[in-house]
């Protein structure tokens, strides 16, 4: 049937995922860093998503697609543990992240050197990018084109005192653990890897086993990218010291 359906221009998306929040049938997944309609179905094509995308690379067209299916929607958007009566018609989802609110939105954090040593009084953060998860992060944001990449597991931030001054200054820095997350980080960190000039990458670990999810995560990443990339393992105690290797 020919009817109103949102098209997603990939050139122009950034990859924020504002649009994915603003849809309330949830019919857009971040895909490889860009906004993309999972389901014809469960896109109403209203365009709620329209004026949210700040790079204008939703349009809204007429064209052939399949109806739009609102009980599926219902029942899929349904919240855990309500009954319901029907069986949504795709059983299985992509992954979502975690909306397109505030915390998935790809921004660059403009740092000052300075000339002299920060007051250790009032130490200065060394992050200069958000976000810093790597279950959301985008690998086209613009902030990874030409960086030194610190992969960290998230506890080392907590172990190692000087963490951002002498880990993460100068660095693109992300952080997971593969242990809570329960997952393989390799496929999103080989993107980042494929779509941009990383000149170095650093794996920040804690000496607990579970960490070493981590770096085979990033040897996998490199073996995917096919790139030669220098890299090192870098490994804190869990009493907050440097780990001798």
């Amino acid at each position: 049937m020919k009817r109103n359906i949102i098209t997603i221009d990939e050139n122009k998306c950034n990859g924020c995922g504002i649009c994915i929040d603003a849809c309330h049938e949830g019919a857009l997944q971040l895909i490889d860093g860009k906004a993309k309609l999972i389901s014809e179905t469960y896109c109403d094509g209203l365009g709620a998503c329209l004026p949210e995308c700040p790079a204008g690379a939703i349009t809204i067209e007429e064209r052939e697609a399949e109806a739009f299916d609102e009980e599926a929607v219902k029942t899929r958007m349904k919240p855990a543990g309500q009954p319901s009566h029907e069986e949504p018609k795709q059983t299985k989802m992509p992954e979502k992240l975690a909306c397109g609110c505030p915390s998935t939105r790809a921004r660059s954090i403009d740092r000052k050197v300075q000339a002299h040593p920060v007051d250790a009084e009032k130490p200065q953060s060394q992050l200069r990018q958000w976000p810093c998860q790597i279950k959301l992060v985008s690998p086209m944001a613009p902030y990874f084109k030409n960086a030194h990449l610190l992969v960290a597991a998230d506890c080392t931030a907590y172990a190692y005192a000087n963490f951002h001054q002498e880990f993460m200054r100068n660095k693109i820095t992300i952080i997971g653990c593969p242990k809570l997350d329960n997952t393989d980080y390799s496929e999103k960190l080989a993107a980042i890897l494929a779509h941009n000039e990383i000149k170095s990458v650093t794996v920040l670990k804690m000496e607990v086993p579970c960490c070493g999810g981590m770096v085979n995560a990033v040897k996998n990443a490199l073996i995917q990218s096919g790139k030669m990339i220098p890299w090192n393992v870098i490994t804190i105690t869990t009493d907050g010291e440097l780990k001798e290797d």
